[in-house]
């Protein structure tokens, strides 16, 4: 992948949404897959003391920054990213794609309600045939392997992957070789619960700005306060220093 950037030990391609729709649509045309994932502040910072996740992370074919804080982030270092590609949007225009183009889609994760809803707002929208299956988030260890083939039997040519992580991200690099005919793996974390209508996306104003996170952690302030509040103070910690380091 041409004009990559590094930033806190990770690798972000410096790609617009147009961009990334483009390349996974070609993908999709040669037969080839593409494994995709995002990263914002919290993940960064995970990053740099989880080794399992970084690799898993910087070894995909394709990295966007989901996170606003991200590409201040690339401005502030001197290696800025174009914009922001964030994962819930880049998954609707996917969706979309897979819909005019015929192809399926399997969704993984979350709670059975949600997926399950997530399932009949899309096959109301587009027509049953777009769901080639689905699963709920929930299993052990020694599932993986099973639900992996699962997925590889089902003729999916997008699987869309809604767990925290880093499970998503360390599933889909583990077994990406049984889902190598799916043409597109990609982790989008808590987007089913936005779809399924259990969670609010922030105003476009507050999204613009960067505020995004505030708005979730406004939503559910007691599980959210450890991962944005701590989360983001730590990123913006490490951006300074390794800005400030690499003036010495």
């Amino acid at each position: 992948m041409n004009n990559r950037i590094q930033i806190l030990n990770t690798t972000i391609d410096n790609l617009s949404m147009e961009e990334t729709l483009a390349l996974v649509q070609e993908k999709i045309q040669t037969g080839e897959q593409l494994h995709h994932v995002v990263v914002n502040a919290g993940k960064v910072v995970a990053m740099q003391k989880d080794s399992e996740l970084r690799q898993s992370v910087n070894q995909s074919n394709i990295i966007n920054a989901d996170g606003q804080a991200v590409v201040w982030a690339s401005r502030f270092l001197g290696k800025p990213l174009k914009e922001r590609v964030a994962g819930i949007d880049l998954m609707a225009s996917l969706v979309e794609m897979a819909h005019k183009n015929h192809n399926k889609i399997f969704l993984f994760g979350a709670k059975e309600e949600v997926v399950k809803s997530v399932v009949e707002k899309y096959a109301e929208s587009y027509g049953p045939e777009i769901i080639a299956g689905y699963r709920n988030g929930y299993f052990s260890p020694s599932e993986e392997k099973t639900i992996a083939q699962q997925i590889a039997d089902s003729g999916t040519q997008m699987l869309f992957v809604a767990i925290s992580s880093p499970i998503k991200e360390n599933f889909l690099y583990k077994y990406r070789d049984i889902l190598k005919e799916v043409n597109l793996i990609m982790g989008v974390g808590g987007s089913f619960d936005v779809v399924a209508g259990k969670t609010k996306r922030a105003p476009t104003w507050m999204q613009n700005a960067g505020l995004e996170w505030f708005y979730r952690f406004a939503q559910e302030p007691r599980r959210m306060w450890k991962r944005y509040l701590v989360g983001n103070s730590k990123f913006i910690y490490l951006v300074l220093r390794e800005r400030f380091s690499n003036k010495r």
